[in-house]
C-alpha cells in the first residue's frame, strides 16, 4: 500500500512515495514482496500519460492490484486539483481575492492562461471550447460554490454561498 506520495505543482511529479504493507491488513502474507517495486514513482509526472504509465510499471502482475487502483485514482484528482493551487498560490501573491477571479480579469490574457493550462481538457467541464474556459478567457468564472459545499451549507441552516466569507474568531 503507498503510504505517503507527494506531487509538487506546476511540475506534479511525484518527489517521494512510501509503499509499506507491514502491520496492514492484506489478503496475502506475499504482498508486502512488491513494495519496492513501488519506488519506480518516484519522478514520474501526474500528468497525461500518468494512467499510461502506471499500467505499464504496475499493472497485473508487476504491482497491486489495490495499491495500483488507488494510484489511477489519485492522477486526475492531483490534476483537477492544480488549478486551485495555483489561484491560492497567486491569492497569497496579492493577486485575486476571495471571491474568485476579480483579480484576475484585469491580468493579460497568457498569464491566465497559464493557471488553468494544465487542466484544459482534462474533463468535460475543462473543454477547450466550453462554457467554463469560455467564461475563464473572458476573465470571470472559476469562482463558483462547488456544489457539495452549497448543498452541506444549506443543510446547515446557512447560505450557500457563505464558505466566501472569512471566518470569524
Amino acid at each position: 500500500m503507498i503510504r505517503n506520495a507527494r506531487s509538487t505543482a506546476p511540475s506534479s511529479s511525484a518527489l517521494r512515495a512510501e509503499s509499506s504493507t507491514a502491520g496492514e491488513p492484506r489478503p496475502s502474507p506475499e504482498c508486502p514482496s512488491i513494495t519496492e517495486h513501488y519506488k519506480g514513482l518516484i519522478g514520474l509526472s501526474v500528468s497525461r500519460g500518468f494512467t499510461h504509465k502506471v499500467r505499464e510499471l504496475f499493472g497485473g502482475p508487476r504491482g497491486c492490484t489495490h495499491t495500483t487502483a488507488l494510484l489511477l485514482a489519485m492522477g486526475p484528482a492531483v490534476v483537477q486539483s492544480t488549478f486551485s493551487m495555483r489561484v491560492l498560490a497567486a491569492r497569497g501573491q496579492g493577486q485575486g481575492s476571495g471571491e474568485g477571479f476579480s483579480g484576475f480579469a484585469d491580468m493579460p490574457i497568457e498569464e491566465r492562461r497559464k493557471f488553468w493550462a494544465f487542466n484544459l481538457n482534462t474533463c468535460h467541464v475543462w473543454a477547450e471550447d466550453g462554457q467554463f474556459v469560455a467564461d475563464l478567457e473572458a476573465g470571470r468564472g472559476g469562482h463558483h460554490v462547488p456544489v457539495f459545499v452549497k448543498k452541506r451549507l444549506e443543510r446547515l441552516g446557512r447560505d450557500g454561498e457563505s464558505w466566501r466569507t472569512p471566518m470569524q474568531g
